[in-house]
């Protein structure tokens, strides 16, 4: 079983729907799971998934385990978790034993991805452009789309700052997270992900426009905290973390008490197909 602790969640879009996928040996490796169900549309992806593997293995699959990278990915609440993924060659092999009319559009879809790849090494920038098409394609303003690649930039310059300061990925990585929101917000991504009524869905694209600049004030200015104090390790940066949450938590509340109108709203971006499913689920 292939394993790796430093990974960095991307996600891809195919008909709408979300792959969480992650670079492993300099090349595409996408989450199983994630295509288990879009292609299946079943409630129960890791159980299928489950299954289909032992019917793999029980069919002569024998190097299943050698193809299967455990990689870690961000969940939706923003922690790194141990995922089953597979290469492009990997991912071939699994979508030729699910039965769906979406094999053959998903596989010229990957291949696609796969190539995207290495335009990408030669070309860095064409991976922002990707990633902004992506949002104008799923419906996003172009004021939205500026505020969330800004915000982007603003995460991965704090994430870079930590792993120089040894924080390790995954778990402190969440912690510190969670610590900047509460102290921003009033509550952790966990929290605000139930707030707003999402599951899978990635938090900070279903924020508004000041949700976002509240973001990202408290990691800016938890990067600002952490550099000028040259704070080393876990608990130094968990301290600069609340501190830089304060910082956006005053503000926020210093606008909320002007405006009249709190900045943590539970509105976000669901398609209305997903908005009419969770309205009807809490009424049952």
């Amino acid at each position: 079983m292939i394993t790796q602790d430093q990974t960095i969640t991307k996600i891809a879009i195919f008909q709408k729907k979300e792959v969480r996928k992650t670079l492993h040996k300099n090349e595409w490796w996408f989450s199983i799971i994630d295509i288990i169900e879009v292609l299946t549309d079943t409630p129960r992806p890791r159980k299928y998934w489950s299954d289909l593997k032992k019917k793999l293995i029980k069919e002569g699959y024998s190097e299943m385990s050698d193809k299967i990278g455990h990689l870690k990915l961000t969940s939706p609440d923003g922690k790194k978790r141990e995922t089953d993924c597979a290469n492009t060659e990997g991912i071939f092999r699994i979508i030729q034993s699910i039965p769906s009319p979406k094999a053959e559009p998903f596989k010229r879809w990957l291949a696609k991805v796969g190539y995207e790849r290495v335009q990408e090494i030669e070309d860095p920038e064409l991976a922002t452009k990707r990633t902004r098409a992506i949002y104008k394609a799923k419906g996003y303003s172009n004021a939205w789309i500026e505020k969330r690649m800004r915000g982007i930039e603003v995460r991965e310059t704090l994430t870079d700052e930590w792993k120089k300061r040894g924080v390790k990925e995954g778990q402190e990585y969440a912690i510190l997270t969670a610590e900047i929101s509460r102290a921003t917000f009033g509550i952790t991504p966990s929290q605000y992900q139930k707030f707003k009524g999402l599951k899978r869905e990635n938090l900070r694209d279903h924020m508004n426009d000041l949700e976002l600049i509240f973001s990202m004030l408290g990691e800016a200015s938890t990067t600002e905290i952490a550099r000028n104090k040259n704070t080393q390790g876990f608990f130094e940066n968990k301290t600069a973390a609340k501190q830089g949450g304060d910082i956006a938590g005053e503000a926020r509340k210093k606008l909320e008490l002007k405006s009249g109108k709190k900045v943590s709203t539970g509105e976000n971006y669901l398609p209305e197909s997903k908005k009419k499913q969770k309205l009807k689920s809490e009424n049952q």
